[in-house]
């Protein structure tokens, strides 16, 4: 393991709970290869201020990534916020009082770093992957920007002009198209869920410099952020580096309690509504969204709806790529998917198909998902499916930037980090009886039509 980040005994010290620290920290996972050799270590630290740091160091790894998760999203706007998240995560990089955008980029440029954000629904991302010893670099960076960005009224409308650029992009893309209708048809349009993430050119257009800070202000506190960092990583003195790049400005001042998980703080849970939207756009193909109302982030039978999902349309043996990809020839693409929110969900197929064959492709979908909600899946189906989620999450986590996802993910949207082993022992846990439950619930319930193409 590299040297950037490795902690001595008194810093060691410095991060054990403490009368005067109010920090905790607690080793969540330790996983060792079948020799007994440690392979990767997950630790997580508190600190008094809410903030919560969690790492994993990987046996090996030569990079680490660094991701910064604040829990905001584009359902925690209002009407004359709408876009504020995603605004904000453009905003960040233009700028502080110790460096400009160009300094911003040519920092990690400069030493072959990749850096980037994400705004989804429910949270805001910032990332970088390094090589281990430009971790500490990375992490001051990234708590510079969080901390102390300036955004001054010329980046708020210079920013403006490249999001409206950015939403009609969107507006081409008939993928993004058709979703933003099937969550505008499920959740109704101008609510939290059913809003598009980017905002709208009105909202964009509308925003003021003032109303972006205060959202700020409000949101991007240490409460509601998780930094999670892994690769080539002691967490000692990782947690060394973020009190030291975090605490410019007095981020890290004051006392308090991590905020609940979005999941806990939920009082009465969106429903998803049914009926049928067209939008007509100058497409060649035809973008069809068969959806219905799912499950819930942290309901238990995400693992089986898992499974059904990945049977029914998650790869080239699945029962919709055969069925209507191999043996019909009626579409190139199609493919289920499984949405889940704090409160809320969404299930589906999505499908592209020549404008002559909507209504057959239609039909030929429509069969397959009453066939599996009466009769659920095949035992060969229901061993594929393990086998393709528990293959391909094992093999998604190779590299340091998955596994910083999944810990920062898990962590503020959890409120936990579950293990891989226990994640793989739900998976395989699961039954024909339970995917059956699950298909006949989900795809019972009222279907929703999402339809984007020619007119």
């Amino acid at each position: 393991m590299s040297n950037a980040l490795k902690s001595t005994a008194g810093q060691q010290h410095a991060d054990r709970p403490s009368a005067v620290s109010r920090t905790s920290t607690k080793t969540l996972e330790t996983v060792r290869d079948e020799a007994g050799q440690v392979t990767s270590v997950v630790r997580r630290t508190q600190l008094a201020s809410g903030l919560r740091i969690v790492t994993e160091q990987m046996a090996g790894a030569r990079s680490s990534s660094i991701g910064v998760w604040v829990g905001v999203g584009s359902r925690d706007e209002t009407v004359t916020t709408h876009g504020a998240s995603h605004f904000l995560e453009h905003l960040l990089f233009k700028g502080t009082d110790e460096r400009s955008a160009l300094d911003i980029s040519i920092a990690l440029d400069a030493v072959g770093g990749e850096f980037n954000a994400f705004t989804s629904k429910e949270y805001t991302c910032f990332h970088a992957r390094v090589l281990s010893d430009d971790l500490p670099l990375a992490v001051d960076v990234l708590g510079d920007m969080v901390t102390g960005s300036t955004f001054t009224d010329h980046d708020v409308e210079a920013e403006r002009t490249v999001i409206l650029d950015e939403i009609a992009m969107h507006d081409d893309d008939p993928d993004d198209v058709v979703q933003n209708l099937l969550a505008e048809l499920a959740w109704g349009a101008g609510t939290p869920l059913g809003r598009p993430i980017a905002g709208t050119d009105a909202s964009i257009e509308a925003m003021t410099p003032a109303q972006i800070r205060r959202f700020y202000k409000k949101h991007y506190v240490p409460a509601n952020t998780v930094i999670s960092i892994a690769g080539a990583v002691d967490h000692g003195a990782a947690v060394k580096a973020v009190r030291k790049a975090f605490s410019r400005h007095g981020w890290l001042d004051g006392d308090a309690a991590p905020a609940a998980s979005r999941v806990a703080a939920t009082k009465r849970r969106p429903r998803a509504g049914a009926g049928e939207a067209e939008v007509s756009r100058p497409f060649e193909q035809v973008n069809l969204v068969i959806g219905r109302e799912g499950v819930t982030r942290d309901d238990d039978r995400r693992y089986a709806l898992g499974v059904l999902n990945t049977a029914l349309g998650g790869g080239t043996s699945s029962r919709l790529f055969q069925e209507v990809r191999e043996h019909r020839g009626l579409a190139y693409s199609i493919y289920s998917f499984a949405s889940q929110y704090a409160d809320s969900g969404i299930v589906g197929v999505a499908v592209g198909c020549l404008p002559d064959r909507t209504d057959e492709v239609l039909a030929v979908v429509r069969e397959q998902l009453d066939t599996i909600a009466a009769e659920g899946i095949t035992a060969d189906e229901l061993a594929r499916g393990k086998g393709q989620l528990v293959g391909g999450m094992i093999l998604g986590l190779e590299d340091s930037g998955s596994r910083m996802m999944r810990l920062g993910k898990n962590e503020l949207v959890h409120g936990e980090v579950l293990g891989i082993d226990e994640v793989i022992e739900r998976i395989e846990a699961v039954t024909l009886d339970d995917v059956r439950a699950v298909a006949a619930d989900v795809f019972g319930r009222p279907e929703l039509l999402a339809v984007v193409g020619p007119a």
